[in-house]
């Protein structure tokens, strides 16, 4: 079903918006995947923040034109579902996920913060924990010395009392 003039001027604007808000963008191949199995991309999508969308690839083409996403315009061919997504790392993580038990679904290439990626780059960025992960690991790793000095402190006092007893 081809789309009229505003039809198209719609999406462009719309991709522009997802674009410009959105920290990183994940293309995937999704040829031959069957409807209940995108529905349920589409939930695990939303469930983490993720915008996903099919769109026209010349209006998505001419969408990121002089945007950071502009880097991966050459990927853009072919049927192809757009992952947007604010947090940098979660399209990739839902994207990676669903394609682990679809080997339907191809991831083609993304960017993050500007940066282009191929499939192997978007890969890695999908192992990449969670940022509440990242958050307490660092908060172990900066708690570490202070309660090793505390428990230090513990048993010397601990040796103290003995040797007073």
């Amino acid at each position: 079903m081809s789309l009229n003039r505003s039809e198209k001027q719609a999406s462009v604007e719309e991709i522009s918006a997802l674009a410009a808000k959105a920290q990183s963008l994940v293309l995937a191949e999704y040829r031959g995947i069957a409807v209940e199995q995108m529905t349920k991309l589409r939930k695990q999508a939303r469930d983490n923040g993720v915008h996903l969308r099919v769109f026209k690839n010349t209006l998505a083409r001419r969408a990121v034109r002089g945007t950071p996403c502009e880097a991966i315009v050459a990927d853009m061919t072919g049927p192809l579902i757009y992952g947007f997504s604010e947090d940098a790392v979660a399209a990739a993580r839902v994207i990676h996920d669903f394609a682990k038990t679809n080997d339907k679904l191809v991831i083609r290439s993304g960017i993050v913060n500007g940066k282009a990626l191929d499939a192997a780059g978007v890969k890695n960025l999908a192992s990449i924990p969670p940022r509440d992960v990242l958050l307490a690991r660092l908060l172990g790793v900066m708690k570490a010395p202070v309660s090793g000095f505390a428990v230090a402190l513990g048993q010397l006092a601990k040796k103290r009392e003995a040797e007073a007893a």
